[in-house]
C-alpha cells in the first residue's frame, strides 16, 4: 500500500512510546529481570536463559516500533488501521506490566497470562495489519513467533513452580 507523502508521525514518536513503554516496564520492579528468581522456578525443557531476553526484547521492540510507526502513517480513515493499533496498544501494555507481575508480584500464573494475551494480541495485530501493509506485517513476525514460544514456557513454569500470589503455600498442620 502507498504510504501519503507528508508523514504525520516520526522516529521520536516511535521512541517516546518504546521508552514511556520500558519505563512503566520498570516502575513496579525495578529493572530486576531478577535472573535468580527466573533461575529457582521450574522451567520447561527448552526454556531460554534469563540473559537472552533484554537482547530478544530489545529487538522485538525496535521492528514493533517501526511497523507501529508505518501504520499510525496510513491515512487515518483507512479500513483496519485503528484496529491494528488498538492490538498495539493492548500488546504495549501487557509487555509493560509484565515485569510488574511476574517480577515484582513473583507471580508466574499472572506471567503466563499475560504472556498469552500478549500473544493473542499479537496475533489479531498481525492478522489486521497484513491487510495494510506487507513489510510492517513482516516485522512483528518475530515477536509472534517468540510469544509463542514464551507462551509453552510461561505457561509450563507457571504450572511447576510456586507463586506466592495464586498459590499462596499453607501453613503445615502438625
Amino acid at each position: 500500500m502507498r504510504h501519503p507523502t507528508t508523514t504525520r508521525y516520526r522516529w521520536h514518536h516511535a521512541l517516546a512510546v518504546g521508552v514511556a513503554a520500558n519505563l512503566a516496564s520498570a516502575l513496579p520492579a525495578g529493572y530486576n529481570g531478577d535472573e535468580d528468581y527466573y533461575a529457582s522456578l521450574r522451567t520447561p525443557p527448552g526454556a531460554p536463559p534469563g540473559w537472552l531476553f533484554a537482547p530478544v526484547w530489545a529487538t522485538n521492540n525496535a521492528l514493533t516500533l517501526w511497523s507501529n510507526l508505518r501504520i499510525a502513517n496510513l491515512p487515518p480513515r483507512t479500513p483496519g488501521r485503528r484496529t491494528a493499533l488498538a492490538a498495539e496498544a493492548a500488546s504495549w501494555v501487557l509487555f509493560s506490566a509484565f515485569s510488574g507481575v511476574y517480577f515484582g508480584l513473583r507471580s508466574p500464573v499472572l506471567g503466563a497470562l499475560d504472556t498469552a494475551a500478549g500473544l493473542a494480541a499479537t496475533a489479531q495485530s498481525v492478522r489486521t495489519t497484513a491487510r495494510l501493509d506487507r513489510a510492517a506485517t513482516l516485522a512483528l513476525v518475530p515477536r509472534l513467533l517468540w510469544l509463542g514460544y514464551a507462551t509453552y514456557v510461561s505457561t509450563a513454569t507457571a504450572i511447576a513452580s510456586p507463586d506466592r500470589l495464586m498459590k499462596p503455600s499453607t501453613p503445615h498442620q502438625g
